[in-house]
């Protein structure tokens, strides 16, 4: 089993991201990150789902997914043709005796505080999964108070955006009529 992300062009109506979910609740996959938000156009959303899934039954959820209404499109995204994101608050432990480390660590991982009191501070970080992962090892010895991040945000490399791509099979399967 390994991690697949992939990319969903749905229409933006209430009830959808209830009805992908439950395709994916139905058939017992664990949804292990979810990111929704419109697109360009604001008549379309995209959700960003990565799950744990073998080939073979992620293919069947794929063809499961075409099936609803208000999908449009469904593109698997890998690691060489796409750049994936995650963002991360992270509350730590920081008092005058160690805060010049935390601060060290967070400038290390291009992160940026975004909260200071006297007895801890926020941090704010983006980056793929295993940085987001390595920033939070780097401070657990300081004491992670509170954490929340984001679903992966994944994104096709190069100039051509899924928009695009969607329209270009739709002239596609036109002119085949």
């Amino acid at each position: 089993m390994s991690n697949h992300t992939l990319s969903v062009l749905v229409e933006n109506k209430p009830g959808v991201l209830a009805r992908v979910a439950g395709l994916f609740a139905r058939r017992a996959f664990n949804i292990h990150s979810l990111a929704v938000g419109p697109t360009e156009d604001p008549s379309l959303s995209r959700i960003t789902l990565v799950v744990v899934a073998d080939e073979h039954p992620l293919e069947q959820i794929q063809k499961q997914l075409n099936k609803l209404v208000n999908v449009i499109h469904i593109e698997e995204l890998h690691d060489d043709t796409a750049v994936e994101r995650r963002l991360i608050l992270v509350k730590v432990g920081a008092n005058d005796a160690n805060r010049t480390n935390v601060l060290q660590i967070v400038e290390m991982f291009r992160g940026r505080v975004v909260d200071v009191v006297p007895e801890a501070l926020t941090v704010e970080a983006t980056g793929s999964e295993a940085k987001v992962n390595a920033l939070l090892t780097a401070l657990h010895p300081y004491g992670v108070k509170e954490i929340v991040q984001t679903g992966t945000v994944a994104i096709g490399r190069g100039a051509r955006s899924i928009s695009e791509q969607v329209i270009s099979e739709m002239q596609i399967a036109q002119s085949r009529e």
